[in-house]
């Protein structure tokens, strides 16, 4: 029987995101760069909270949420797997979000003062880091 994939994510005690969220949000992040690929096993709920040291009921929360927008599944009796490749949001959906993920980018760094040059390069340069990593 297959084991479980280490789940190799942090929690910022100062991040202004709960940490729910932050679970989420890393899981997509692996997932979408294929650091987590189909068929990969995550931790159970009290593995994950342990090795976060976190309130099991939050990664429950947060596995529950990941399942509901179709990026894990859950197999009777087995744990939660990545589910198959989809288009997991609507066009609608996936383009509100990218607006307000812009619309938040944009406020935070435009009162620091770097020439727009400046900052789409590097958008461009972390961008090229995490996206080929999917592809191959």
């Amino acid at each position: 029987m297959a084991r479980p994939r280490p789940l190799m994510i942090q929690i910022a005690t100062g991040d202004a995101r709960p940490i729910g969220r932050q679970i989420v949000d890393a899981v997509r992040m692996k997932i979408a760069t294929a650091e987590l690929v189909q068929g990969d096993q995550l931790p159970s709920v009290r593995g994950l909270a342990q090795q976060l040291m976190v309130n099991p009921n939050t990664v429950a929360k947060a596995y529950a949420e990941l399942s509901a927008e179709g990026w894990l599944e859950s197999r009777q009796g087995m744990g939660l797997y990545v589910a198959a490749m989809r288009q997991r949001l609507s066009d609608d959906e996936r383009e509100r979000r990218l607006d307000d993920a812009i619309g938040r980018f944009v406020n935070d760094v435009i009162p620091l003062g770097f020439p727009a040059d400046d900052v789409q390069a590097r958008v461009a340069r972390e961008f090229q880091q995490l996206v080929p990593r999917k592809i191959a």
